[in-house]
């Protein structure tokens, strides 16, 4: 067990989450962070779905990584990719139909997300299962956890709700408050990314040399 849970795979596991996060270090990803981030409902999903396919296709990759031509490897990890990437948007169908609905086809572009085909080749492809898996799920959840922070910020100031439950009393828009429109439109998703790149990269690199 504590082989499983080592220093290296601790570091593994929760390095994206801040010191080497897919989006705000690596900078991938950010076409699927400004669509989705509308609303948190669909950031959270979108974020977990990412954090599982990752995972998983890591792991699979890396238990047949010995027996892949060279040649054909991407190939073979676009199909991996696709085949789990259809079960999640079958499973988002069935039991989440109006959130599958919003993300509409983000869901299917989880097979060209540069974060998923950047781990596969990057560390899958050199690793074993576990290390491969808590890297995929690491990077996935790192992802997962911008695409809430942004999404949560654009609901709660663009409709005044969280997962659709109001938020701002009324008391405040009686008051004058007015919900912020812009917040919902693509443009604001990405000066909202911008503004949290540059504030992670000032706090951590200014953290990193004191």
């Amino acid at each position: 067990m504590s082989k499983l849970f080592s220093k290296e795979n601790k570091e593994v596991l929760t390095g994206p989450f801040n010191g080497n996060n897919p989006i705000l270090v690596q900078v991938l990803g950010i076409c699927s962070s400004l669509a989705v981030t509308s609303q948190l409902k669909p950031s959270i999903v979108m974020g977990l779905a990412v954090a599982v396919i990752t995972a998983f296709s890591n792991v699979i990759v890396s238990l047949i990584r010995k027996t892949i031509p060279n040649r054909i490897r991407i190939i073979v990890q676009l199909v991996v990719v696709a085949a789990l990437v259809t079960i999640v948007s079958q499973i988002l169908k069935a039991f989440a139909y109006d959130v599958s609905v919003q993300l509409s086809v983000y869901v299917g572009l989880i097979i060209t997300n540069c974060i998923l085909m950047g781990r596969l080749e990057a560390f899958a492809m050199m690793n074993k299962p576990w290390p491969s898996f808590l890297d995929g799920l690491g990077n996935g959840l790192g992802y997962a956890l911008i695409l809430v922070v942004v999404g949560a910020v654009r609901e709660l100031l663009g409709r005044g709700t969280l997962l659709g439950f109001t938020i701002i009393p009324q008391s405040a828009y009686d008051a004058g408050y007015i919900n912020n429109g812009m917040m919902t439109m693509p443009a604001m998703a990405l000066i909202l990314v911008g503004c949290v790149i540059w504030i992670h990269r000032a706090y951590f690199y200014k953290e990193k040399e004191n």
